[in-house]
Order: structure tokens, then sequence, then C-alpha cells
């Protein structure tokens, strides 16, 4: 197991309060209290590993006409939407709420060229939250493809304070590669055109790169 390079600020954060903590309740000879301050060292690092993990996975076949899953996670909205920030226009929305547990890279769903970046400061609502799209923290990407445009937004959780998205305004991108991250339970709504074919029903657990959220229509 690989751990992703996100991580290592917290990861270090981490490790100086979990020796604090354990040295603190030894130097307190209280056994009681140094089991527990141990138990909670082990507790807050195993969380904190787990999170950042960065499991090798086998990359799905290139498809242009294929919109594969930016996030794990659980399909939580499927609709019709207006999307009013860049696209101006009736989508499908499909959006991924990630838990804690899930793995939290983003990934490309599509092959095409980023026309559109934007990032928006925002509350910090519970990503469930039917405000939590337009409210929260955000980060906005318009992909244009071969087929049409696709937005994502990528959406701070109550416990998210920190969206990372590493593309860049006219860069070329490919399916299922890294496109960013999101830090503690998050949301990532999708965008894609009217005439898509859905592949997805609500509950299903999705996992990127690999689970195919819709296929552009002909």
């Amino acid at each position: 197991m690989t751990f992703h390079k996100q991580g290592i600020p917290t990861l270090i954060l981490t490790l100086f309060v979990c020796a604090l903590l354990t040295g603190g309740t030894y130097l307190l000879k209280m056994p009681w209290l140094h089991f527990i301050g141990v138990g909670l060292s082990l507790f807050l690092l195993i969380i904190v590993l787990q999170f950042f993990r960065s499991p090798k996975r086998k990359t799905p076949p290139n498809d242009d006409n294929v919109i594969y899953t930016p996030a794990d996670g659980k399909v939580v909205v499927i609709e019709k939407a207006f999307e009013e920030e860049y696209l101006k226009t009736e989508c499908i929305m499909i959006s991924v709420f990630m838990s804690p547990l899930n793995v939290h890279i983003n990934r490309n769903p599509v092959n095409g060229t980023v026309e559109y970046l934007k990032y928006h400061k925002g509350k910090y609502l519970v990503a469930w939250h039917p405000k939590s799209s337009t409210e929260n923290e955000r980060f906005t990407t318009v992909y244009n493809t071969k087929n049409g445009k696709v937005l994502i937004r990528q959406i701070a959780g109550a416990l998210a304070r920190r969206i990372v998205n590493d593309l860049e305004e006219g860069q070329t991108v490919t399916q299922s590669e890294e496109m960013g991250f999101i830090k503690f339970g998050s949301r990532v709504d999708v965008f894609v055109p009217l005439d898509a074919e859905v592949k997805v029903k609500l509950e299903d657990v999705v996992r990127a790169p690999g689970s195919v959220l819709a296929t552009f229509g002909s």
C-alpha cells in the first residue's frame, strides 16, 4: 500500500501529536491514562494512514464515449439540473458522496481539454446537503470532449478543509489520470449532457478508475 503526497504534512503532524500524547501520558506515571493515550494515538494514526492511502488499481480501457466516475463513493443524486455557473444549460447531474473511509483521489472522467477552472470559497455544510453544491467551498472543472462538455465540481464537506486541483486551463488530459484530491470527506458532482445514458442508479457504490457513470449519446 502506498500513500498520497497530499497526506505527508498531515502524517507528520499526526506523528508529532501522537508522540506528545503517548509521551505526555507516560510522564504522568498513570498507567491507565498512558494506556488510553497509546490507544488514541494508534487510532488517530490508523485513520490518517487509511485516509491518505493510494492503492494501485488497474486502469480501465480508454474510451471517448464513456464517462467514468472521478471519485470513489456512493451515488446519492441522479437528476436533471440547470448548470448555471458555466454551461448555462440543463444537464444530468450525478453526485458521488465520498465518506472519510473512501480513497479521496480524484481522476479525470473523460478524455479532452480543460476548458475552465474556478475555485470558490464557501461554507462547510455536510456534503449531502442540497445546498452544498452551490454554497460550500468547491472547485469547478469543465472538460471539452469530442462528444460535448462535461463539468465536475469537487465539493468540500463538513470535515474537508482543502480541495486540490492539479489541472491547468488548456491542458489535454486522459481518462483515469489523477486530477486532484479532497481532504476528509466530500462530494463530487458530475454534469453530463441530457442525451447521455446513465449507467448507475442511486445507492450504487462506484470506484475510480473503472466505474462507468454514463455514456455519451449518439
